[in-house]
């Protein structure tokens, strides 16, 4: 078999070969080692913190540092972890492919800083096994096939609870509909839209082109909200004529960071009241809040005019395709509809699976392990900001999985430019902006979920190296 194994540390892609999980580890330390890419005195990580990121047994990564350090490649102290001896090795002149200019970026980056993504490493297997063969065998066999498009009534009905618990969310099982995605979510909801003759749903100045085009593709138009430093200026709404919706990130503005101040949450709502509009709210990743109690949805000022989108893809995995919309009443019927023309639905496997997941407290815990694991990377972005760039003003960290990075004016393409040419994924501030939004100032967004643990130490070393 071959397996593209995860980059830790420097520059280094393992790649396994058919001889085995052991011998193949052994092979590709062997190779980074020889090439240059893993440098004379590189400490390696744990054995335990490879051994995760990689999907394998802690002794197959113990028992290969081990016939390293014997064969002399690797050296282990007490106290010092394991790292790359310092011995004369003949390397391999690198030759670039054909049509490749000279230091041109590699098509896969070495460390990847982009928003948007958690530690797919982390990801928890065990449990997760265990909760689909226990939710496999409770299972009746309706389940098992084409179903409510609204999705598994064991599901729905531990979401209304956590709901409410976690996020304050007025939710009962008959207003969720489960769906593959935000994304998805959000196609619906332009199609339910469009069909009640809305013709423009605005957004914020700053957030996912892939959202808008969404709604463009619904034949909607998005005018922006303006933003200033106490975050979207929702008051503008009531002079939006013609707005039918407005999509937001109340509890953390993406990628901006902040959450929507009080005031401009109740302006908002007053305007969805008064105007008969809807409110689409993007809950993406509230259950990481770090410095003070989690911001509650804000759907629980009004579920009749607020739409909330909730997802499993920052919490979880993204791979997992599962989302959820708890809906003001009088929207059930038309989502529904919506969704059941396309039949376009969550496995119920993984439907069962999370439900039993969520119910068994399993969900509970690995979200706070995951906050604190978080928090911990966080920390020590800012300790190293301060340390290397004390000059770089860091917003945007209470919550979430990214920081914002600001930059000196007209310095922001140029570092983005660098980090690439580094092997780093970075992204600027104006990647997110919208068209109609005025240019402001430069600033990076730096995602500190996305490394693994093995990975970060490097990845945080590459940021300091390109910030001016």
């Amino acid at each position: 078999m071959a397996n593209e194994w995860a980059t830790f540390g420097t520059d280094l892609h393992l790649e396994l070969s058919g001889q085995g999980l052991r011998n193949g580890l052994m092979d590709a330390l062997r190779e980074a080692v020889r090439s240059g890419r893993l440098e004379a005195g590189v400490r390696l990580p744990s054995s335990r913190s490879l051994a995760a990121d990689l999907g394998v047994a802690r002794n197959t990564v113990a028992d290969a540092y081990a016939e390293l350090v014997a064969e002399g490649w690797l050296t282990a102290r007490q106290g010092s972890g394991t790292r790359v001896a310092r011995r004369s090795v003949p390397r391999r002149p690198a030759h670039p492919r054909i049509g490749t200019p000279p230091h041109s970026p590699p098509g896969t980056p070495t460390y990847n800083l982009s928003p948007g993504t958690p530690d797919l490493a982390s990801f928890p297997r065990a449990d997760w096994l265990k909760a689909t063969r226990k939710a496999l065998m409770a299972a009746p066999n309706e389940a098992f096939g084409y179903g409510d498009p609204r999705g598994r009534i064991e599901l729905r009905t531990v979401l209304a609870e956590y709901l409410a618990r976690a996020r304050g969310v007025y939710a009962r099982p008959e207003r969720i509909v489960v769906c593959s995605g935000f994304v998805h979510g959000l196609m619906l909801m332009g199609q339910v839209l469009k069909a009640r003759r809305a013709r423009e749903v605005a957004v914020e100045a700053y957030g996912l082109d892939v959202h808008w085009d969404i709604l463009a593709r619904a034949g909607l138009r998005m005018p922006a909200l303006p933003f200033d430093e106490r975050g979207t200026r929702t008051e503008e709404l009531t002079a939006m004529n013609g707005v039918a919706a407005v999509l937001m990130t109340p509890a953390h503005q993406f990628p901006m960071g902040g959450a929507l101040q009080p005031d401009r949450r109740a302006a908002a709502v007053d305007w969805a009241r008064a105007s008969g509009g809807l409110i689409l709210e993007d809950d993406y990743d509230g259950e990481f809040r770090y410095d003070r109690q989690p911001v509650g949805a804000l759907q629980g000022l009004d579920p009749e005019r607020v739409v909330y989108l909730g997802t499993a893809s920052k919490s979880l995995a993204p791979g997992l395709r599962l989302a959820w919309m708890v809906l003001p009443e009088h929207l059930v019927g038309e989502v529904t509809e919506a969704k059941g023309a396309v039949d376009w639905v969550s496995s119920v496997t993984d439907q069962l699976t999370f439900a039993e997941f969520l119910a068994s407290g399993a969900y509970d815990r690995h979200v706070r392990a995951m906050r604190l694991r978080y928090r911990r990377r966080r920390d020590q972005l800012v300790e190293a900001l301060a340390a290397r760039s004390p000059g770089t003003r860091i917003s945007g960290i209470a919550a979430g999985l990214h920081a914002v990075l600001e930059l000196p004016p007209g310095t922001e393409r140029s570092v983005t430019r660098a980090a690439a040419f580094q092997g780093l994924a970075l992204q600027g501030i104006n990647r997110f902006r919208h068209p109609d939004t005025p240019l402001a100032s430069d600033a990076l967004i730096v995602g500190y979920g996305t490394p693994t643990d093995s990975g970060w130490p490097g990845a945080l070393e590459a940021l300091c190296r390109v910030l001016p």
